[in-house]
């Protein structure tokens, strides 16, 4: 339970798993890598977002490196990946949350390629200040906080419990 000035108060609906995702936030000399989400995607069809994927049974890092290789032919080492900023997200009142971590890569070796064309059509570099506008609305945040030096963001939250707003 939760305490306010008045007392104790029943903190949300019980347990509820969260899903985590992995992202790669590459930057080089000012701009970040995005790809292109194809248009029939299930999630985001035809909108800019980072790399990505669902972490299963794995850390977040040995995802994060399996879905560089998998997704782009980019190899990065565990040990090169530092955790930059974490959006938790509820996209809708009825969605699974989502926490959604964002790792920035010290090194990264390869170009970035096309390697699963159902799910991403494209590959561009964009400036950090000049993301497109069909970009994946946690990804414009997460980017955004990570140029603000922030590291925590959420959205979609209901504001009247406390926990709408960046952090």
């Amino acid at each position: 339970m939760e305490r306010t000035a008045q007392g104790p108060t029943k903190a949300g609906a019980g347990a509820v798993k969260n899903m985590i995702g992995a992202h790669l936030f590459l930057e080089r000399d000012g701009l970040t890598l995005l790809g292109l989400r194809h248009p029939d995607s299930a999630f985001a069809p035809g909108h800019w977002h980072a790399l990505a994927g669902h972490v299963e049974r794995e850390s977040v890092r040995s995802c994060l490196v399996r879905e560089a290789y998998e997704e782009a032919g980019l190899v990065i080492a565990p040990a090169d990946l530092t955790l930059v900023h974490t959006v938790h997200v509820l996209d809708r009142p009825d969605a699974d949350p989502r926490i959604q971590l964002f790792f920035a890569a010290s090194r990264c070796s390869g170009a970035p390629q096309i390697r699963e064309a159902d799910t991403c059509t494209a590959w561009g570099w964009w400036p950090l200040d000049g993301l497109p506008e069909a970009t994946v609305a946690y990804t414009r945040a997460a980017i955004e906080g990570i140029v603000a030096g922030t590291t925590y963001t959420e959205l979609g939250w209901d504001s009247s419990a406390g926990t709408a707003g960046r952090g």
